[in-house]
């Protein structure tokens, strides 16, 4: 089956928008409202449910009912204020931030009005020379936006969170770098999905779901799933891409296509069908296996309410949850065209050709 592609953003313009939006977990409330202007236009109905995820649904064509339910979190890593102290910012972090990345990174503190500020420390003049050589901890870190204390004070509480500024830039070869692609390089599949579902009948229904605070629990993916109910769902992530100093076991080859994962979290014959999808229309893929828990939001949807056949899809990057995470451009492309596949090839057979027996 061969989709045809309606007029869509271009895939860097619409990854550098993205990623350069706030939205630390459990404060996503930029990148919602833009989300939501995005699937408007592309689907029959956009919610925000009450704890803040994204939905989008498109009716299919058979009028049974059937759910497709295509999930990638919005949420990412950041910053949390937690004392003032003399004119500085003390934080702690929000999700997997490794404290190696943060010295001398821009970033903006939302206060009551953005803030732009630097992730600072002592200079190593002054440090013991034990000390010189160390990686410096979260905790002697402060940052600083270049205020005294008083007028901090004003704009600036405990509790207001802070996240990494970064502009998305495009690299060599069709790549690009910049912050958040863990996971939004997965929203912009998603999105491009949408758009090549526009010229397409499909019988399933089609909801696409951007979930919340999935860097700090799957949060937005218990509560969707539970709520949409579907009778398959596919988890979009990224995943880790070859690069210098990373295990070979542990990494993928990119620019080969999504990775399409294998394991105890993903339903088999949901996996079987993603491989053929992918076959079947000549889409680069690579298998994942992935032989616990994946800790992405299919690990949620897994055991949702009686169990829902699951699979995942992730696009390789490297410098995963650092300020500098890189991407091969085709590769969300690939990723968009394989999840459009997969929805307009589920029929009426489907169902029955996932039970296990």
């Amino acid at each position: 089956m061969t989709i045809p592609q309606s007029s869509a953003p271009a895939t860097f313009d619409l990854l550098k928008e993205l990623t350069e939006l706030p939205g630390i977990s459990g404060h996503e409330d930029a990148i919602r409202a833009r989300l939501v202007e995005l699937f408007a236009p592309l689907a029959d109905d956009v919610r925000v449910d009450p704890l803040g995820n994204v939905i989008a649904l498109r009716r299919g064509t058979d009028g049974l009912g059937r759910r497709l339910m295509l999930a990638a979190h919005m949420d990412e890593i950041g910053l949390v204020v937690t004392k003032l102290d003399r004119g500085f910012l003390r934080f702690t972090t929000i999700g997997g931030i490794n404290a190696r990345v943060l010295p001398s990174q821009d970033v903006i503190v939302h206060g009551k009005r953005d803030l732009p500020g630097i992730v600072a420390s002592r200079p190593p003049h002054v440090l013991p020379p034990a000390s010189r050589k160390e990686n410096i901890p979260s905790n002697e870190l402060f940052v600083d936006v270049g205020l005294g204390a008083a007028e901090l004070s004003e704009l600036v509480s405990v509790g207001d969170v802070i996240s990494i500024q970064r502009e998305t830039i495009q690299l060599g070869q069709g790549k690009a770098t910049g912050k958040a692609f863990d996971n939004r390089a997965c929203l912009v599949a998603l999105v491009l999905a949408l758009h090549r579902l526009q010229d397409v009948r499909h019988t399933w229904d089609i909801y696409a779901v951007a979930t919340v605070q999935e860097e700090v629990g799957l949060r937005g993916a218990v509560t969707s799933t539970f709520g949409v109910a579907p009778d398959v769902g596919i988890a979009l992530d990224v995943t880790f891409a070859d690069q210098p100093g990373a295990a070979s076991d542990e990494t993928l080859a990119w620019d080969k296509g999504a990775a399409i994962a294998l394991g105890p979290n993903i339903h088999p014959n949901v996996y079987a069908k993603l491989v053929d999808t992918a076959k079947s229309n000549e889409i680069p893929y690579v298998v994942e296996v992935l032989p616990g828990n994946t800790g992405t939001d299919a690990w949620a949807m897994q055991v949702t309410q009686a169990g829902i056949p699951t699979g995942l899809v992730s696009i390789p990057i490297r410098s995963m949850h650092t300020p500098g995470e890189t991407i091969v451009l085709r590769d969300i492309e690939r990723t968009a065209r394989l999840l459009a596949d997969f929805a307009a090839g589920l029929d009426g057979e489907t169902l029955d050709n996932l039970r296990l027996e």
